[in-house]
Formats: structure tokens, C-alpha cells, sequence
């Protein structure tokens, strides 16, 4: 248990449920992650976690931003980040959009569609473009498949063409899928890109830039290789690969980077069975999917949880269910993983949720059933 932050909760009892955030561990990711790939701009994904005071605190470290929307350049520049630290990764944005980050000086964009660098083309004259390429999300607990990126063949045409067109080809991205575990899988995906670079340099196109995406990630129940691993083996791939020749990197960061540093306090809400013979009590807190849990689903991202208070600590409890507050069934948060909790649990007794400092009040809707979003406290 980080000790700041149970200190914080024991003297100021804030209601629940409540997430806080130790800056002092985001900035220690920040470092670490610095010292592992060193020759790597690092772009903070925003969508993570976009509270002002860990977008400040990255900026002044000298991180670069990596944004969804318009909305989230506007926060990455108002924390203090110049116009040309900022990245709009998202493949899929409306044109209006494209053109307003473009007023406000972004000036990288990526795109994975010739529809997508149409709108470039013709509302961001003169940006560099990064195309994403498709890749497995095998060993991601969160994996990003499917939706985002386009084939090898698909990506070498699109760059050919941004050629001919008023924008820069700059490089190419991918993402291995979130919460990777599989330390190979970046060497998977530098390979092919490798292979693209050679290809498109043979037809005139020089690229300059790699984008790493992220996937770092954060302790939950069970151990994650450390930073410095991801980045001995990121950098082995891309001497393996591109030989002296090394492209500019990129990595975004967004779970290793606030995961650990957050912790949410939840009030137990009721304790119940469904019928005297029902092997597993129900333990229903007062956050759920709808309140920032969302990353719960299908029990892919499994939190530690720790119940507080004395005598509360037995490892060998029941076997429960987790449930959220709200009327809607598919609020129901673990039921075939094995967690366990005291017998003596009770409504009103308190449990803290260890490493929700990522993709949690972002994923908190506005006023579902009335409850109010996920409050949130930076210390």
C-alpha cells in the first residue's frame, strides 16, 4: 500500500468512492520510463488520465502529449505543453476536428485509411502523418486488434501516396495491446516495420520515425516484467532490425504511467446471498463498471483489493461476487475470478482499490442511475 495516500485517507475520510494519486509515483514512472528507453520522446496518453495536475507535472518533466480529440490537446496545451509536443494519435476524427488542431499548432497526425489521409491532406497542409499498422494484441490483457491500423500492404500504398500530397510521410506506428505482458511482442512488430521502411525507401520514401504506442504495464494481481526489460528489449529489436540506421522512437505511454499511482476508496454498500445454499456472498460496492470500473469487463484488467481496517486483512476469507451499485445486470465486476473476503465484511466497511490510477474517471459516466463521476484527488 502506498503509504502517502492510505495517510490521506485515514486523516481526511473523503466520501466515497474517491480516487487519489500520488504525483510523487508519476513522476518516479516518468524517470524510470526515461532511463529504460533514453532515446525515446515519450508522449503521455492522455485518454489515461487527464487530470491538470499530471498533465502539468509531465509537462514540466519535458513529456510530450499524445491526444484523442480536440478536447484534450486544449488540456495538454493549457497544463504547458508547446504545440509541437502533442500528437493526434487517433486514427478516426471528423474533419472540423483535424482542422482545429492544426489552428492550435499540432502538427503530427496519425491516419490508417486513405479516406483519413484525405482529410489530412487537405485541412493540415504541410503536417507529418504516421500510418498505424494492424497488429495480434497477442498477450495484452487489453488488447487493441481489429479496430485501429491497416495491413502492410494497405500502409506501404497510403505512404506512397501521402508523397504526392501536401503532408509529410513520417514514420509508422503500431500497438501491441495494453497491459502487455509479452516482452517479444514489440520485436514482432519492429520487424515488419523494418521491413516497410526498406520497401518504401526503395520507391523514394524515406521515413524518419517509429511509434511505439504503449502497453506498458501496471502491477495488478499478478507481476509485470520491470521498466528497464521493456526497454533492453525494445532497443535490442530496433538494432536488430535497423542495424545503425535507427529511426527517431516514440513511445505513449498511458497505464505504466499513472496505473500504480492512484488508489480508490469504496464503501461496501451490502453483503448478500441470492439463497441459503448460494456458495458466494454478494458484496455490492458503491462504484461499478458505470462509475470508472469499465476496464473490469469480461474480468480483463483484475484490481487488488484490500479491505481496510484491523482483523481485516485474512487472505483465506470467503469467496464473493463483486458487483457495482446501479440497476443495470452487466454491473457486476468479478465473478469467476477468485477473490476473497473477510466473513465479519459488513455495509459500511471500506475497501481500496490499488493501481486505478489509469483509465478510471475517464471511464466514469456523468450521472448514470444520479451517481455522480468518480471524484478525484493529486497529492
Amino acid at each position: 500500500m502506498n503509504q502517502k495516500i492510505a495517510r490521506f485517507f485515514e486523516e481526511q475520510r473523503p466520501q466515497t468512492p474517491c480516487l487519489v494519486v500520488d504525483l510523487d509515483v508519476v513522476e518516479q514512472n516518468y524517470n524510470d520510463l526515461h532511463d529504460a528507453l533514453p532515446d525515446a520522446r515519450i508522449f503521455y496518453a492522455v485518454k489515461a488520465n487527464p487530470a491538470p495536475e499530471i498533465l502539468a507535472l509531465l509537462a514540466r518533466l519535458g513529456s510530450a502529449f499524445d491526444c484523442a480529440s480536440v478536447p484534450e490537446i486544449q488540456m495538454a496545451l493549457a497544463a504547458g505543453a508547446p504545440a509541437e509536443r502533442i500528437s493526434y494519435g487517433n486514427t478516426i476524427k471528423k474533419e472540423a476536428d483535424i482542422r482545429r488542431a492544426y489552428e492550435l499548432g499540432v502538427r503530427l497526425f496519425a491516419f490508417d485509411s486513405d479516406a483519413e489521409l484525405e482529410k489530412l491532406a487537405r485541412s493540415a497542409p504541410g503536417a507529418r502523418v504516421f500510418c498505424r499498422i494492424l497488429t495480434s494484441g497477442e498477450g495484452a490483457e487489453w488488447p487493441l486488434s481489429r479496430k485501429f491500423g491497416c495491413d502492410l500492404k494497405m500502409a506501404r500504398a497510403l505512404l506512397l501516396k501521402a508523397r504526392d500530397l501536401p503532408v509529410e510521410p513520417y514514420g509508422v506506428s503500431f500497438h501491441v495491446g495494453s497491459q502487455q505482458k509479452d516482452l517479444k511482442q514489440w520485436d514482432h512488430a519492429i520487424f515488419q516495420v523494418a521491413q516497410l521502411f526498406r520497401e518504401l525507401e526503395v520507391l523514394g520514401v524515406d521515413l524518419g520515425m517509429i511509434n511505439l504506442g504503449g502497453g506498458f504495464p501496471t502491477r495488478y494481481r499478478t507481476d509485470v516484467p520491470e521498466c528497464t526489460a521493456y526497454g533492453q528489449a525494445i532497443f535490442e529489436s530496433l538494432r536488430t532490425h535497423f542495424g545503425n540506421h535507427l529511426p527517431e522512437t516514440i513511445v505513449e505511454p498511458g497505464r505504466g504511467m499513472v496505473g500504480n499511482a492512484g488508489v480508490i476508496e469504496s464503501e461496501v454498500v451490502l453483503v448478500s446471498r441470492k439463497s441459503d445454499e448460494d456458495p458466494k456472498r454478494w458484496v455490492y460496492l458503491d462504484i461499478g463498471k458505470f462509475s470508472g470500473l469499465a476496464e473490469t469487463m469480461d474480468e480483463a484488467i483484475q484490481y487488488p483489493i484490500e479491505v481496510v481496517g484491523e482483523g481485516m486483512d485474512d487472505p483465506d476469507g470467503e469467496a464473493v461476487i463483486l458487483a457495482g451499485p446501479t440497476c443495470d445486470s452487466a454491473d457486476v465486476l468479478y465473478e469467476r475470478a477468485e477473490y476473497r473476503m473477510p466473513s465479519e465484511l459488513k455495509a459500511g466497511d471500506r475497501v481500496r482499490i490499488h493501481a486505478t490510477g489509469a483509465y478510471t474517471t475517464t471511464y466514469s459516466a456523468v450521472c448514470f442511475n444520479g451517481f455522480a463521476p468518480l471524484q478525484q484527488i493529486c497529492i
